[in-house]
């Protein structure tokens, strides 16, 4: 048992991947959405004094390492109830307009203050006002969420992953027999969260983690065969999954049609990219939440009075039928 602690540091989270701050979203909605009697009212920052930068977990009542796991365990557990779309399921996020429309004013309609999980989630996904081109608007697909990077290529599906993932508690038994290596649902948070990454697990993903990005000009073989096959870290891409709901999209008209606007997001000539704040101080998700949709999010210091030292901002890449997303660089980084 660790010693019960105000500041965890998350070794496991890179500040520099996405997959990782999507994960440290997805701790804090874990962790708030904790069962009443367990709630740690979490805040996070990143410590500069203690090289690597890595995010620090901060809490008003010392807490183990194993409490932490364990609690957000089980606030991930109540929030993945709600990636199971019941009838309405289907492998990849393209609903028509009309029946998007329908599930998200059910979702509306059904929230309270204290209970929005289903609304935020369907909010980070779709919106729909923004679809495709098609002859009959009702019939139009949605435009899913910029960070969705799976449309049944290489036959992997955005939203069976979305739901399977967030589910299942830990990756299969690691190793055979005697020896084999059974991981509960905290103990594979914890490996996810205060060691570093070994990206060992079998499970699926969602090509979040700039370590995905395999090429063939890169590698001495063949990246597709088992020598060369990348797992993945399976308590991330669970954390992950419900973190992206912190992420809500609004429509935007841009090129003349409407389409999705994420927090934190941004589309140019060069294509579509993603920034975070690098912060000082304490924060809560809402005010992270905030940040990530400050106008001068990516304007030269422009929230260094809220206590930001640095904005980081990773590129979404075509690599051949396959989208990935970069390392996250500066904005003055080549």
């Amino acid at each position: 048992m660790s010693e019960p602690l105000g500041r965890h540091r998350l070794t496991g989270l890179e500040p520099d991947n996405l997959l990782a701050f999507l994960a440290l979203l997805g701790l804090l909605r874990s962790l708030e959405a904790a069962p009443e009697g367990k709630k740690l009212f979490p805040r996070a920052c990143w410590k500069f004094d203690d090289p690597p930068l890595r995010p620090v977990l901060c809490f008003k009542t010392p807490t183990t390492r194993e409490d932490v796991a364990e609690i957000a365990a089980q606030g991930l557990a109540s929030l993945a109830v709600s990636h199971d779309f019941g009838e309405r399921n289907q492998n990849d996020l393209n609903y028509p307009r009309k029946e998007a429309h329908a599930m998200m004013e059910e979702a509306a309609r059904a929230a309270t203050v204290s209970n929005r999980i289903r609304a935020d989630l369907l909010a980070s996904l779709m919106n729909d006002a923004a679809t495709k081109e098609a002859k009959d608007p009702d019939a139009a697909p949605i435009a899913p969420t910029p960070l969705c990077l799976l449309f049944g290529q290489g036959h992997q599906h955005f939203l069976d992953r979305f739901r399977n993932v967030s589910s299942e508690p830990a990756p299969p038994p690691r190793r055979k027999g005697k020896a084999a290596v059974t991981l509960s649902a905290a103990e594979c948070l914890s490996e996810a969260l205060f060691a570093p990454w070994h990206r060992a697990d079998p499970t699926f993903s969602f090509r979040w983690d700039p370590e995905e990005d395999v090429r063939y000009a890169l590698m001495a073989g063949d990246p597709a065969a088992p020598t060369y096959k990348l797992g993945t870290q399976h308590g991330a891409n669970r954390l992950a999954s419900v973190g992206l709901a912190a992420l809500t999209l609004v429509p935007e008209t841009r090129a003349g049609r409407i389409r999705p606007f994420i927090l934190g997001g941004s589309f140019s000539q060069d294509g579509f990219s993603f920034a975070w704040p690098i912060w000082k101080e304490p924060a809560t998700l809402s005010a992270i939440r905030a940040m990530l949709g400050h106008p001068d999010l990516r304007k030269m210091n422009g929230l260094a009075h809220l206590g930001v030292d640095r904005v980081l901002t990773a590129n979404r890449i075509s690599v051949g039928k396959f989208m990935n997303f970069t390392r996250a660089k500066l904005r003055n980084e080549t």
